[in-house]
């Protein structure tokens, strides 16, 4: 096989993550307006602020080694969560949050959310919600969204690995992943259509800025989408990650699935009218029962448990993990599933004290206990 190019699937990797009031557990209304700016002057541009207040984001530096992710992202993760204790606040990843309501919360005082404010109202004031970006530069000569069109079968499995998100406004949802749920209330969300390729895609971006319905790209929100400031594909289906080891699983995974569908040019050709319903359907699936999900498999026309989809996945790519050293990583996905995502956890918590006679508050009170600890690596891992 022919030499890859030199940056050729570097990755990287965006975390969304909650601010929560270290003596209610509840997201603030707003934040100390200093603390954004003591995490940037020791973090740089690795830190931004999100479209709520109670809101912050780590953005990675770039990747070529998932060692060197789980070191940078386990120190900034700490790093934050510090600074954060020191202003009465705790780090929480979670795709939604189990004590805090919408209607209580701020948007930051940037112009970018306040037009996203303005144009979408109740719905924008929703957005109590967390995910996990993964970046992935696949080589130059590549057509990204073709490469997108191909991938897309894979997205329900993303979220059913990452659920993280099954408390909405103090209750219970009876979904894995309410946070995809409450995406779906948006334009420009979830699945998106098939392209054909990158120049048609900037034909349509080009269109909806024309009429004024878009400033740029990135008010596109799909689940996956070329970057608009990257040469990246960028995953966006996955609720952020509890665990810091199963974010970065999760990424080892996509990127080993950008390079295999990169020089083996037939998988994802096969494509029918029915496609990208069927994808959607498994993405309802993959919100409703997570890793239990059985998925539509078009082409055999019959349903397939999540466990077989993961273990054709790993199989699939598994020169690509040799070629990255990222073997232990995609194993960690088999941890996922014997272990549970966040979402089980949370709930299977929130159960036993609801059944030892605690109050719906309390239970819910040490859920969001739970996710900050867990949130944050132990200094030994």
């Amino acid at each position: 096989m022919a030499a890859e190019p030199f940056n050729a699937y570097t990755f990287g990797v965006e975390e969304e993550f909650f601010l929560v009031s270290r003596k209610t557990r509840r997201a603030p209304s707003r934040v100390p307006k200093g603390f954004l700016k003591l995490c940037r002057q020791r973090f740089g541009a690795h830190v931004d602020n999100e479209l709520l207040q109670s809101q912050i984001e780590i953005c990675s530096p770039v990747f070529d080694h998932v060692a060197m992710a789980h070191m940078e992202m386990k120190r900034l993760r700490r790093g934050i969560a510090e600074l954060a204790d020191a202003a009465g606040l705790r780090l929480v990843a979670a795709g939604t949050h189990p004590l805090s309501a919408w209607h209580q919360q701020s948007h930051t005082d940037k112009s970018r959310y306040a037009r996203i404010i303005d144009d979408f109202q109740m719905i924008g004031r929703r957005n109590l919600l967390c995910g996990l970006h993964v970046h992935v530069a696949p080589p130059a000569n590549v057509d990204r969204v073709t490469l997108m069109n191909r991938l897309m079968p894979w997205l329900p499995l993303f979220l059913a690995l990452s659920t993280s998100s099954p408390f909405w406004n103090r209750r219970c949802t009876g979904l894995l992943s309410y946070r995809q749920s409450a995406y779906d209330e948006w334009p420009r969300a979830g699945i998106p259509d098939f392209f054909a390729d990158e120049a048609e895609y900037r034909t349509f971006c080009e269109l909806l800025k024309r009429v004024d319905a878009i400033k740029d790209a990135s008010f596109l929100w799909w689940a996956i989408r070329p970057a608009q400031h990257y040469p990246t594909l960028e995953l966006r289906i996955a609720d952020a990650c509890t665990h810091l080891d199963d974010a970065l699983a999760l990424a080892a995974l996509f990127r080993c699935l950008v390079r295999v569908h990169v020089r083996r040019p037939e998988l994802g050709m096969a494509r029918t009218a029915l496609t990208r319903r069927i994808i959607d359907e498994n993405r309802w699936r993959a919100k409703r029962f997570g890793l239990d999900a059985r998925f539509i498999d078009e082409h055999a026309g019959e349903t397939v448990e999540c466990a077989r989809v993961l273990d054709a996945a790993i199989k699939l790519v598994s020169e690509d993990a040799q070629q990255f050293g990222c073997e232990a990583s995609l194993q960690h996905l088999g941890t996922i599933f014997a272990r549970g995502t966040s979402a089980h956890e949370q709930l299977a918590l929130y159960r036993s004290l609801r059944d030892a006679g605690s109050s719906n508050a309390d239970a819910l009170r040490a859920v969001v206990d739970w996710l900050a600890e867990t949130s944050i690596p132990a200094s030994a891992e």
